[in-house]
């Protein structure tokens, strides 16, 4: 089968023939449907930095936002149905180390990660171990549980942040993970949500499209420059940022109340400065945040079985898998808002 990989520690990513992958016990054989291109994906592309890791582990099959159909099951397939639709959590704790085996999986230092440390799902299938196939309810087809992960990651970030009734947001990037940021800050019970970009046109039409309209295009402009005439007495309870711009952090501190909380969700090329002695007068608090913990996922599933048509606002192009790197091309140029991609389309 052909597959979309990383296959060196440089720029560019290449197709590759390998072999169709054979599930181990315990282990779903799936046939990838719809795959989504994230920032993660476009990162990995350019190698800029954050993804060394990676290096040894060279070729590998990107994609990690993927849902699609259940061929086979080795072992006890737990309530799978070949055929039956389901959203894949790309992520698997070892199950050996001392997180692990204390009941703390979320926090295992091994975990494997589909995309980006085992084979993922910019291919025609994959495996996935069978406890991390969710099946899709009715309502929810193959692109909207393609969105699934981008949306776990949002969830939680407005987890972390605390977003509460009353609260003021800022979200610092409107690609997909932005988008969802203001979407579930908005069920959180916010009361406004500022959303900020940069010569990011495409993605705006998909927030107007997800109903909202305090949205600011910095151009090339700078933000801290832009955002201080209306937001310098005006300071928010919480700031996304969703970037992985290390010059915005900043910034982003800058436009925070005191005691307000920045949750910093993208993954940054390179070192960045911060004034520590402002964090502490101001009694700031800077919380990172990744991947989902397991029990979002069932919430996220729902909200799309829930509310479908809305998340589909999130999806700008659809494209053949063999159109991979033109896909990868347009989201790194921010002519893209999300990419579905089909090996079937």
């Amino acid at each position: 089968m052909k597959a979309l990989q990383k296959t060196s520690p440089n720029f560019g990513v290449e197709f590759r023939d390998v072999p169709r992958p054979t599930p181990k016990n315990g282990e779903a054989l799936i046939e990838i449907t719809a795959a989504g291109v994230c920032g993660t994906d476009v990162h990995i592309y350019e190698w800029n930095g954050g993804y060394e890791f990676m290096a040894p582990l060279l070729p590998l099959t990107l994609g990690h936002e993927f849902a699609g159909r259940v061929v086979d099951v080795a072992g006890d397939a737990e309530g799978l149905t070949p055929g039956g639709l389901v959203a894949v959590i790309p992520s698997t704790p070892c199950g050996r180390c001392a997180h692990c085996l204390s009941g703390a999986a979320e926090s295992c230092e091994r975990r494997t990660a589909k995309g980006t440390s085992a084979d993922g799902g910019f291919a025609r299938w994959t495996t996935a171990p069978v406890a991390n196939c969710l099946p899709a309810p009715v309502g929810v087809d193959d692109e909207l549980a393609a969105l699934a992960e981008p949306l776990t990651v949002a969830y939680e970030a407005v987890l972390k942040g605390g977003v509460g009734h009353g609260d003021r947001a800022l979200v610092i990037g409107p690609g997909s993970i932005g988008q969802a940021i203001a979407v579930y800050a908005r069920q959180a019970a916010a009361a406004d949500i500022v959303v900020v970009g940069k010569n990011d046109a495409l993605r705006f039409d998909a927030l107007r499209a997800l109903g909202f309209d305090d949205l600011i295009d910095i151009g090339d402009g700078d933000l801290q420059t832009t955002l201080a005439p209306r937001f310098a007495e005006r300071k928010f309870d919480v700031v996304f940022e969703a970037t992985g711009a290390p010059e915005v952090i900043g910034p982003a501190l800058a436009f925070l109340r005191k005691e307000g909380v920045l949750v910093v969700a993208g993954i940054h090329p390179r070192p960045t400065a911060i004034d520590l002695t402002r964090l502490v007068r101001e009694r700031h608090q800077i919380r990172g945040t990744q991947r989902a913990p397991r029990n979002v996922w069932p919430r996220v599933i729902d909200s799309l079985a829930q509310d479908g048509e809305r998340f589909r606002h999130m999806i700008s192009h659809r494209m053949p898998l063999d159109r991979g790197v033109e896909a990868l091309e347009l989201a790194q140029s921010r002519r893209a808002s999300k990419i579905i991609l089909s090996p079937f389309a």
